[in-house]
């Protein structure tokens, strides 16, 4: 069967979307990304076919400051957020969709499969469904769709437990309806307007979780708040992980099981200062003797990570995570969405920091699990970083919660369940059943 896949030019999107692709690439079946030309190689190396989206569609997302200078000068919150939705996602509907339709064209697809902001596909999603192949959305973020207890995503809200609560999120709600929903709403409209289609009567994340044929949520039900669930949405936990995507570094044999080992990562998107995360956490964690502190500068220079370099730390370009996620204690993260749930998956205990995309939200969800420690901030002290280390490293508890999520991502299998979601939209015969 012909599959689509098609992917925002970023990271932390195209990750998941790669580990479908080579499943389905080993599954016999024909499979093409249409993605940034930035990673033509690492789609390739996949088995699949590689088609380039064209236009402003096509930017490298790993350096998102380079593509929206002006999110450099803009501090985390709404301005932050509406200005990353405009520049980066809406602006780029128009050719992200052309660069669909000519790639349905050449490789006439049963299937789609796009990440959850490939905006690209809600001009198909809001058209007729005779005209369209199915459409399958991954959830490669926190499931973002409206809340009952109205509280705005991507603030790091929990569910709300009491009436004042409630009425504090509807209060929050307002204003960020007025600095981030209706501008953006505004915008999307316009876009659509180019393209020929209606703005939809939901909001923007509420639409492409509400027009899906499936949506697949990249994560297990207990690292999502308990709400009602749209009836597009279904779980199969973490993707695997591609293999082979970085070399095992030279130091890899000094992770011998004498020291406790703290992986620290600001991902490959919000990277671009070190001393937000790695520098404070190399300095909190130097004078640990116990403690090996292992870095990856997500594709960056390590020279670009503030010094002095302790002793016990370890540095590398990249890491391959199959290999050093079984080897570790404890991860500090700012919140990347598919590596805190592979850390999840197996087991490991996080300390979160971060403010910027989605990494509020999902950080509050570490915390609310009872699975790590949210510290609510873009720029930990060294001391901030230390204590909370130190607790999910000496005390049982978030352990045990991260333990207990690991067993559930080992009940979900990611790739009978995606086979499964095909063999329901492809055409009898197209999908062989998942083994």
């Amino acid at each position: 069967m012909k599959i689509l896949l098609c992917s925002t030019p970023a990271t932390g999107h195209l990750n998941p979307i790669l580990a479908i692709a080579r499943m389905l690439a080993d599954e016999g079946h024909e499979v093409m990304v249409l993605s940034g030309s930035a990673f033509r190689d690492r789609i390739e190396a996949t088995g699949a076919r590689f088609a380039a989206l064209p236009g402003i569609a096509d930017f490298d997302g790993r350096n998102l400051v380079a593509v929206v200078p002006e999110l450099a000068q803009t501090p985390p919150g709404p301005d932050w957020l509406r200005v990353a939705m405009e520049r980066i996602f809406i602006e780029r509907i128009p050719d992200q969709h052309r660069g669909l339709q000519d790639a349905l064209r050449a490789f006439p697809a049963a299937v789609v499969i796009g990440d959850d902001m490939f905006f690209g596909v809600l001009p198909l999603l809001l058209g007729p469904r005779s005209k369209r192949p199915a459409i399958v959305l991954c959830g490669t973020s926190i499931l973002h769709c409206s809340r009952p207890d109205k509280a705005p995503i991507f603030l790091g809200l929990p569910p709300a437990q009491t009436l004042e609560q409630r009425d504090a999120y509807a209060r929050i709600a307002r204003a960020h309806e007025a600095a981030v929903d209706w501008p953006v709403a505004r915008r999307l409209a316009g876009v659509l307007e180019e393209v020929g289609v209606p703005a939809p009567s939901w909001t923007l994340f509420d639409a492409v979780v509400q027009l899906a044929d499936t949506y697949l949520q990249l994560t297990v039900p207990s690292f999502e708040y308990p709400f009602p669930l749209p009836p597009a949405v279904t779980f199969v936990g973490a993707p695997p992980i591609v293999p082979g995507q970085a070399p095992l570094p030279a130091w890899a044999n000094d992770l011998d099981g004498a020291r406790k080992v703290v992986l620290v990562t600001q991902g490959t998107v919000a990277n671009h200062d070190f001393g937000l995360l790695v520098g404070p956490t190399l300095a909190a964690l130097a004078g640990e003797p116990d403690i090996l502190t292992v870095v990856t500068a997500g594709g960056r220079a390590r020279d670009a990570i503030p010094g002095p370099i302790p002793a016990n730390a370890r540095l590398a370009d990249y890491l391959p995570f199959e290999w050093i996620l079984p080897r570790i204690d404890a991860m500090v993260t700012n919140g990347g969405y598919g590596s805190v749930n592979q850390a999840l998956s197996f087991g490991v205990p996080l300390v979160a920091a971060g403010l910027t995309e989605d990494k509020a939200d999902v950080n509050a969800r570490i915390a609310w699990s009872g699975a790590g420690i949210d510290l609510g901030t873009n720029n930990p002290t060294p001391e901030a970083l230390r204590r909370a280390v130190r607790t999910v490293l000496d005390e049982p508890g978030h352990r045990r919660e991260a333990r207990r999520l690991a067993a559930e991502f080992t009940a979900y299998d990611a790739r009978a369940g995606i086979l499964r979601v095909l063999a329901r939209h492809a055409e009898p015969g197209q999908v062989r059943s998942a083994a």
